[in-house]
Order: C-alpha cells, then structure tokens, then sequence
C-alpha cells in the first residue's frame, strides 16, 4: 500500500481542478503489490517464524531470519504466504529487486524437517532470493544425515533456490557481517520483535491517515470545484458559511494527522539518536526518511489546499459581493424608475402665483425625498467601482450597472434643475401677472375713490389729476410692457391656457389705462375752465333707496379678521362702495352709476376667482399631502391599523371634486372675468356636476367617525408637520362643505349688481339651483340616516319635505283604550313627505360631537300619497292639521312647529294631491276619447254608463273651443235666480259634522252612478255633493250673479244650477253667487266625511263624482308600530 504515493487532489473550481503537489510513495505504502498492513496479521507477526532484522547482505540484499520454530510445519499456507508477502513488502523497490537472503536457524531441529522448510520457503516465496543460508542441525546423527541427504537431494535444491548449507555460526558470518545478525545468530545487531512490531503499526496507521486525509480532501475539492455560484444573497451566504465549516473540519484532520506523523518522527528519531551506535539497521533509517517523506507531503497538501481554498473563498466572497451589489441594484433602479415616472407627471406650470409656490415645495419636498435613494444610487455605484478596482470576476456585470445607475441620478438631477427652471419662470410670471392684476385693482379703487362732486371744482379736479398722473407713474414697474416680449421671453412655460391669461392681463391692463387716460383728459378740462359754484341739493329718496348694502360676504369679512390678506382686500372694497353711494347721491348721471357697479362686479367676479383657486390649491394640498401619502411605502409605518384600506372613507370623493373644480369648473369661470354679470350661465352649465358634493357630504358623518378614532395617529402629525399646516386634516375635510355653502352667497352679491344686466335671470336661476341642491345635501343627509325601512327609498320619489312633528292618531279600527290614549298623548315624530308617500319615524340623538351627534331616524310607517287625504284645519289650534287615509280609517292628527310650517306642509300636501288628481284625470280622459272615436253612437235609451259617459265626453269635446269661464254660458242664456234662503244643499242630510273652516283633501277621487248622470240630461256634467271646494281656474266677468273667485279660493257649494253653472258661496267674504263647474274641479269635503277627490277611476272616461268609499292602496300598520 502507499498512502503517500500519487495523491492527486481535485480541487476544481467550476471548471478546472488544480492538482495538489505529489510524491512518489515510499515502498513500504506500495498499495499495488500488498494491500496487507501489520494490523491486519498483527496476531500472525506475533508467533515471529519469520521476521526482518534490518540486516543487509554485502550487496545490500535484505535479510529475512526464519527462527528455530518447532510448529513451522504446522503454520497454515494462507498465514504463512501473508507473513512472507508483507515482509518481502517492507524493503524499498531497489533492495527488494536485489533479492532476499533468507537464513533458517535449524540447528535444534531435524534433517526432515529442514528439508521440508527449505522446500515450502522456497515455493512460496513471493519475491526474488539471492541466497538461502541454512544452519544444520548441530547433532551428529543429524548433521551426518544432513550431509548425506544434502548431497544426494543437492539437485532437487538447485532447481529451487541457491541452497548454502552450514554446520555453525561462524560459517555464516564469512556470509553475512555480524553486524548486520541478530545476538541470536551471533551478531551485533539490536532487534526487538514486538518494538519492530510497535513501530510498523505506527508508520502504517499514520500512512493510513495520510491517505484517508488526502482522499478526503480530493473529495472536498472536488465538491467545491463542482459548485455552482447561487444567484441570490441567501443562497451564497448559505453555500459560503458550508464550504467553510467543511474548510475548518478538513484543517483539523491535516493538522490531527501532522500531529501523529511528528509523534512517530519523534519515537524513530530517539532510535536514530541510539543509532549512531554500530548497531542500528538500515530499516530504522527507511522509515525514519518514509515518516519524514510522509510529513513533507502533508505540509505541501495543506499549503496547496490553503492556496485553492483562498482562491475558492475570494470568489465565494465576490459572488456574495456581486449578489449584494446586484439586489440593490434592483432596488435601487426600480425606485429610481418610479421616481422618474413621478417626476415625469410633473407637467403641471401653474395656474396661479399660489398654484406655482405650491409647485415649487411639492417639487422640493419630492426632491428631498427622493435625495436619499439617489443617493444610495450613487453609493451603490462607487461600491460598484470599488468591486471593478478590486479585479473581481464579473467587472463585465458591474460596470455596465454602474454606469446606468450614475446615469439615472444624472437624468434625476438635470430633470429637477430643468423643472426647478420652469417653474422658477412660471413663478416670475405669475408674480409679474400678479403684480399687474394688484396694479388695475389699485387703479380701479382710486377712480371708485374719487368722489365726481369733489371733482367739479377746480381744485378737486387738479387733485385728482394728480393722484391719477401720480398713479401713472407707477406703470412702468408693475405693468407688462410688450406682450410680444412676455411671449417670447416665456416662450418655454407658455401653454394655451397660460397665453390666453397673460393676453386677458393685458387687455385688462390697457383697458384700465383707457379708463385713466380719459379720467384724466375729462379731469384736465375741468381743472382749465372755471367752473361755477355748485348748488348742494339734498339727495333724492329713490337714490337713497337704490345704494347698495354691504354684501354678505363683506360682512363676513368684518366678523372675521384672522386673515390679513382677505382684510386688505375687503377694506378698500367696502371704501370703494360707500364712496361709490355717496358719489351716486350726489349724481344723476347713469353712466356713472353702471360704472360703479360695474367695478363691484369685477370685485365680487375676482372675489369669486381668488376663493376658487385658493379652494383648488387647498384639495391638492390635502390629496397630495395626506391622500397619497397613505399608500407611502416609507410613511406606512406610521398608519395605524384602523386606517388600513380607509382612504376612500376619510376622504370621500374628494379626487372627484378637486378634478371638477381644477379642470374644468375654475377653467370656465376664468372665461367670465370681462363680463362677471354672465357668470350664472357657468354655474347652470355645470349644475349637474355639482351633485357630486351630496356623495361627499353623505360620506361625511363615517369620515368624521374615522377621524375622531384615529386624529391622534402619528402619521397625520407627520404629513401635517411637512406640509406646514397650522390647521390638522379635519378643517380641511370640511372645506368642500364650507365652497358649496360660499357660492349661493356669492351668487346673491353679484346678483344685487346685476340687477339690470342681461345675466340677471341667469344669476337668479343658478342661486336657485345652487340652493336647491343645498337642500337637496341636507335633505340626503336626513335620508341616509333612516333605518329599518325594507324597501327602495328612490322608489318613493322626490324628497319634498321633512321635519319633526308632534303626531295623535285616531284609527277606527282601534282598541277603545288605544284610541284614548292616542287622543291624549302626542307622539314626536320626523315626517320624510316623498312625492308617492309619507314616511313617519322616530327621531334618535346620538351621544357624541359633531357629526357623531347627528341623528338617526327608525321608520316606523308609510302611507302611500293615492290614498291619502288631509284636513288643513282642526279646530282649535291653528298649528294642527290631519293626514288621513283609506276613507278615514287611520287618521293622524299633526301639529307643527309653528303655523308656517304648518302652512308650507299643507300647501306641498295639496300640490301632491292636485297633480295625482289632475294626471289621473287626463288619463281618463284620453282614454275615454279613443273609445268615443272608436265606438259607434249609444241609443238615447241607453242607461249603460260607459256610453253615457262617452256621450257626456263628446259634449264636453265640442265644449274645449269655448273657454272655461262665465261669458261662455251667458251667451247663450241668463244666469239662473239665486237660490232662495234655506234651499240647496242640506248639511244635516249628510250628516256633515266638521266645523266650517275645516277643508278635507284626498286624492282618491270617486264616482256617482252614470245613469244618475244621464237622468239629469245626460250632459255628462259634473254632480257635486255638498261641501268645500277649490277653485282650480279664475273667473272674474259674468253676469251680476256672478261671483268673482280666484284660483285656489275656498268656496261652499249651495246649489246646483243648470249648463253647468252652480251657486256657490265664499266663507271668507259671505258674498253668494254662480260659477263655471269646470271651475271647482277638486273637491273639499268636510272633515269626518268620506266625499273625496279621486285620482284614480274605475271605468275610462269618467269624471264624474259620487258619494262611494275610496279604495285604498296601501297597508295599514297597527297602531303599536306607530307609537314607537
């Protein structure tokens, strides 16, 4: 075996293996001849039948003993050939090729058995012999035969092995030196067995080790050559800690075996140092220099293996470099590219000086945001450069990523100067534009300021041609010279929307000068003519009466001064105006006058601008500043955990607002700034985007909600604290509510200075619009906080009404005790009045502030509006009326508030009525004629009511040409007598128990019998019961019978007349007297009574009335229900 010979160790690194330095083995680890070791025949070694001295012939031929053994004969073959294998084994290849001299001591022994041993050594030998050297037996007998048996056997001996056969010891020493015999062959060599034993174990097992040690690192070199790069940091931070657990566990079995190599150096050495005596063989020196020869080889593994393992390791580290330097290189290029989209958003040049400023610290604080990936870009870069200075592999890899990141924060930092740059221009712009808007306004406040009395004189007028003349001084520094050089000079920011404001400044500009060039020549001829004194007169009343009132917004200026800016403003304007009044007492002239107003027009128009924008840039503020934010990688930590996923809920539709206003809504009032007397046209054009503040105002009351659970989150404190708010995020949500609420008081100021103007109507009806849809938030805000109500509440249609009320409840139906509970006491109710149905519910506070404390309503009745009937008086209380339903079987007596209210619920009851009536009506009707058109003519004796009823219709066909009124009848015949005293209607045959003043309303219509119709002439006119009716068409000429009634005047029916006409009376006035029957088409019954109007009819085409029960459509709900 060899364990030290041809150690070729693969320590391939990817692709090739370096090969560790190797020696030739020593013979003794000779692996192709005997693969045997000492411990494996330790117990064969032992019995000691053949050993190796270390002896050498005088050619150097090794020299291997055979004692005398008695139990030679019986050694087995297979221990016997072992020995002599391992022992021919042991001597290098150059002393073994010499050949072996074997002596065999068989001096105590027999001649047969001598024989016998030379013949089994000499077949089995492994390796060549030189000489065998055989000591006979010393006996006489034996030694006599010996000689015998030699000589005549000597043939047999030769053909075997070269025999020399000796009688004594000192024959073998003329052979071999004594020095080179053991004492027992009389020689001078020291040799101890089980210490030769000892020493062949520990040479071997350290050559053993040396080549577990060597395989095994050929193993390890091989995995790592084998090894792929990982392509992620985990990964190759994984693989390097392994490879160098392993590293450290390979070191540590080199250095075991360094170890036990030196302790066996050490134990020969000691022999050595005995050597130098004579008596040292050249064994001992072999495996001193084999040992030795071992050692140097692991010292030259273990530097060659540290050498590939600080090559392996270098790479390893470059790889975990180059993953490092790759993944934030990743990181860093996406966030750059997201920063470079951001900032190619960034288009926006502003559309005002505060539009531009805010530009400017949205794109410094965008900047100094952004300033920290830059620079970990550029830190990233120059450790990519340091990778490249250190030679790493992959320079091919890192200095293309290193460029393009070098490239990145180069295009971020020239697009930051390049938009720096043009907003910085839209900034100079804008001030300039700014500065010559405050120049006109200062300009139009100094010609509002001079009073024309004043300025009749002459001295007034030269006073006021100096504050002009002193005034036009001032041109040259705040007002735009050329526009062709403002153009050109900003031809890099200018878009269309820019040039058309920079075009509308100027024009203001050179319109204002106009208006001072001419003041000025108007005032020069006064100040050079001598002018008359002039008479004081007393103002006239109309005069006074026709000055103009501060505005509510002025007043709202004096009641709140805690903005400076808005103070300088309103001051001058409340000046311009007052002096503006005095000058108009003092004037007649209406050129002046129109002037004047038209300068307070132009201020409540800028008013109207400033807010608007201001408004505008306040949205963006709180959608970029607070909005965006939350879904800031870099700011969620902040967010607490109530506010995950709650954008849409703290800020509503506030995006969609802010696009509508900034987009187009603020854009389109810029177009009124020359005529701010059309500016109601904008308002109506856009009316209908303005409903989208109802979605935000309904949103209002679950954003308040959030804001009070989390205001204290360290994220609002954050956005807050950059943008430099002195007012947290709530008062900013509530800027929508408070625009919605400024434009009706804006509209109604500029409304008082357009009286005579032609976008008065225009105004008139965007103001009320504009508080239409006020209304209609706050009544959205009342709906969406009722509950329990199972159906659709836009089936219901329009919200007309609402408000609470003090309800009774009076049901036929009803348990006696109920009902006397129900008279004595009120329930509180908050009545929703839909067009199609009346909705009751409980009002409930909530505990809270704010919106929190908002109510919620229960629902808790309907009652649908086509069976529905109401009595506009109850008696005794003026604040009373009552909702009654399907004939009177629920009623619900309501009081109001005060009577106002009380009048406006009835009246918008009545309209409700009155147009259900009059569509059922008109459908009958229309039904009624195609049947007419398509049937033939009844027989006269006909009673069937359809054909009455469709001959009454054809009557009143031919009838539509004339006009409804008095003169069509008197044409034709006199007005019949008025009835005489106690004729006509019978209030006691109907049993009619309501007070006179009461009015019963229902729009459940109904009908008489046709054939009573036709027994009356079958004129198919209308048969009234006895009643109150409404006048539904005026009638103010007739006869001298004839009484004169307005539409929507009560009046008692007395008695029926003929062609139509009956004798009424009216109970305010008492006066008596005929109307048109066309002109009492609704019916008031008396209240307890169920006479109703109807709206819908049984049969087509009648419309006629009778005293049947109406049909109710609706349910009813149990009383329980109602009382909550």
């Amino acid at each position: 075996m060899s364990p030290s010979g041809e150690s070729d160790f693969p320590a391939r690194r990817q692709t090739q293996s370096p090969k560790f330095p190797s020696r030739a083995s020593d013979e003794i680890m000779h692996q192709d001849i005997v693969p045997l070791c000492a411990a494996d025949i330790q117990d064969q070694l032992k019995k000691r039948f053949a050993y190796l001295s270390g002896g050498r012939g005088q050619d150097g031929s090794p020299v291997i003993t055979f004692p005398d053994y008695p139990a030679f004969s019986e050694i087995p073959d297979k221990e016997f050939q072992n020995v002599m294998t391992y022992l021919t084994s042991i001597p290098s290849l150059q002393d073994a090729g010499i050949g072996f001299i074997l002596v065999i001591d068989r001096r105590r022994d027999k001649w047969t058995s001598v024989k016998a041993s030379v013949l089994r050594i000499a077949a089995s030998f492994p390796a060549n012999l030189q000489l065998v050297l055989v000591l006979r037996p010393t006996g006489f007998f034996q030694r006599t035969l010996s000689d015998i048996a030699f000589k005549f056997n000597r043939d047999d001996f030769k053909m075997k092995v070269p025999v020399i056969m000796l009688s004594s010891v000192p024959d073998l020493h003329g052979y071999i030196d004594k020095s080179q015999l053991t004492e027992d062959l009389g020689g001078t060599l020291d040799y101890c067995h089980s210490r030769w034993l000892c020493q062949r174990t520990a040479i071997e097992s350290f050559a053993l080790m040396v080549k577990h040690t060597a395989q095994m690192l050929q193993s390890f070199g091989t995995e790592l050559a084998e090894t792929e790069l990982p392509n992620d940091v985990q990964s190759t931070s994984s693989v390097l800690c392994a490879h160098t657990e392993k590293k450290d566990k390979a070191k540590e079995d080199l250095r075991l075996a360094l170890k036990e190599g030196h302790s066996v150096l050490e134990s020969l050495g000691e022999l050595q140092a005995e050597g130098s005596e004579p008596g040292v063989n050249q064994d001992q020196l072999d495996n001193q220099a084999t040992v030795q020869r071992l050692l140097a080889q692991l010292n030259e593994t273990e530097a060659a293996f540290d050498e590939f393992w600080a090559k392996h390791q270098q790479k390893l580290e470059q790889c975990l470099q180059l993953r490092h330097f790759e993944q934030g290189f990743r990181e860093v290029k996406a966030i750059l590219d997201a920063v470079c989209q951001k900032i190619a958003t960034f288009t926006d040049i502003g559309n005002s000086l505060a539009h531009v400023e805010h530009l400017l610290r949205d794109l410094a604080s965008f900047e100094e945001k952004s300033g920290v990936s830059v620079e970990r870009a550029r830190a990233l870069s120059l450790d990519g450069e340091q990778l490249i200075e250190n030679k790493h592999y992959a320079v091919d890899s890192i200095r293309p990523k290193c460029q393009e990141l070098r490239h990145l924060c180069d295009q971020f930092s020239s697009e930051i100067v390049r938009r720096r740059g043009l907003l910085s221009k839209s900034l100079e712009l804008h001030r300039r534009l700014e500065t010559s808007l405050k120049w006109c306004d200062e300009g139009i406040y100094l010609l509002a300021s001079q009073p024309v009395d004043k300025c009749q004189s002459q001295d007034g007028a030269e006073a006021a041609l100096q504050e002009i003349e002193k005034f036009l001084e001032t041109s040259a520094e705040n007002k735009i010279q050329e526009l062709n050089t403002i153009y050109k000079e900003y031809e890099s920011i200018l878009n269309q929307d820019l040039m058309e404001h920079v075009r509308k400044v100027f024009q203001k500009q050179a319109s204002m000068e106009e208006v001072f060039h001419r003041r000025q020549a108007s005032l020069k001829k006064l100040a050079a003519r001598q002018t008359r004194p002039v008479q004081p007169v007393a103002p006239r009343p109309e005069a006074l009466a026709k000055s103009p009132c501060p505005s509510p917004g002025i007043r709202r200026g004096s009641e709140n001064s805690s903005s400076e800016g808005g103070a300088l403003r309103r001051g001058p304007y409340r000046r311009a105006k007052s002096e503006i009044s005095e000058s108009r007492q003092g004037r007649g002239s209406a050129g002046e006058e129109e002037e004047s107003l038209a300068i307070l027009r132009r201020h409540v128009m800028s008013e109207l601008l400033d807010t608007e924008r201001a408004y505008v840039e306040e949205l963006l503020c709180v959608l970029e500043g607070y909005a965006a934010e939350m879904d800031n990688p870099l700011m969620a930590h902040l967010l607490s955990t109530g506010l995950h996923n709650k954008k849409d809920v703290l800020f509503g539709n506030m995006e969609e607002i802010y696009h509508f206003h900034n987009r187009i809504f603020l854009r389109e009032l810029e177009n009124y700034i020359d005529c701010p007397e059309l500016v109601g046209r904008c308002f109506l054009e856009r009316m209908e985007d303005f409903q989208i503040y109802e979605k935000y105002c309904q949103n209002k009351p679950r954003s308040e909600s959030l804001w009070r659970q989390c205001s204290d989150c360290p994220f609002f404190q954050e956005c807050q604290r950059k943008l430099d708010h002195k007012l947290s995020l709530d008062s900013y949500l509530l800027k929508p509510v408070q625009r919605i609420t400024k434009y009706q008081l804006l509209l109604k100021e500029m409304l008082k200075y357009s009286k005579n103007c032609e976008g008065a109507e225009d105004l008139q009806e965007a103001l009320s619009s504009i508080l239409g849809i006020l209304k209609a938030v706050n009544d959205s805000m009342h709906l969406i906080a009722i509950t329990g109500y199972d159906g659709n509440l836009g089936d219901l249609g329009k919200l007309l009404m609402q408000g609470s009320f003090s309800v009774w409840t009076d049901h036929k139906r009803g348990h006696t005790k109920v009902k006397e509970l129900a008279r004595f006491k009120p329930m509180q109710r908050h009545l929703f009045l839909h067009e199609k149905a009346v909705l009751f519910c409980k009002k409930r506070e909530e505990n809270g502030e704010g919106y929190e404390k908002a109510p919620s309503y229960s629902y808790k009745q309907s009652l649908n509006m086509a069976a529905v009937g109401i009595t506009e008086n109850v008696k005794g209380d003026a604040k009373k009326f009552e909702i009654w339903y399907n004939a009177r079987e629920e009623v619900y007596i309501v009081q109001a508030p005060t009577p106002e209210i009380k009048a406006a619920w009835v009246n918008e009851i009545r309209k409700v009525l009155t147009s259900q009536l009059q569509a059922c009506r008109e459908a009958s009707q229309h039904r009624a004629l195609e049947q007419s058109q398509s049937l033939p003519l009844p027989a006269p004796t006909s009673t069937s009511p359809s054909r009455g009823n469709s001959r009454n219709l054809k009557k009143l066909e031919e009838r539509k040409t004339d006009p409804l009124s008095l003169e069509g009848y008197v044409s034709s015949a006199p007005l019949p007598k008025a009835p005489e005293k106690g004729k006509g209607w019978s209030k006691t045959s109907h049993s009619l128990e309501a007070p006179e003043d009461d009015g019963g309303w229902s729009s459940a219509e109904e009908q008489v019998n046709s054939s009573d119709a036709e027994e009356d002439g079958g004129l198919g006119l209308k048969k009234l019961v006895p009643g109150k009716y409404t006048v539904v068409a005026d009638h103010e000429k007739g006869g001298p019978d004839a009484l004169v009634v307005r539409s929507g005047d009560v009046v008692e029916l007395v008695q029926q007349g003929d062609e139509g006409l009956w004798y009424v009376r009216d109970p305010t006035t008492g006066k008596e007297g005929w109307v048109p029957a066309s002109s009492l088409s609704v019916q008031l019954g008396p209240s307890g009574s169920a006479q109703c109007l109807s709206s819908s009819e049984s049969s087509p085409g009648s419309a006629v009335l009778s005293n049947s029960s109406s049909c109710s459509e609706g349910g009813q709900a149990p009383f329980s229900d109602l009382q909550g």
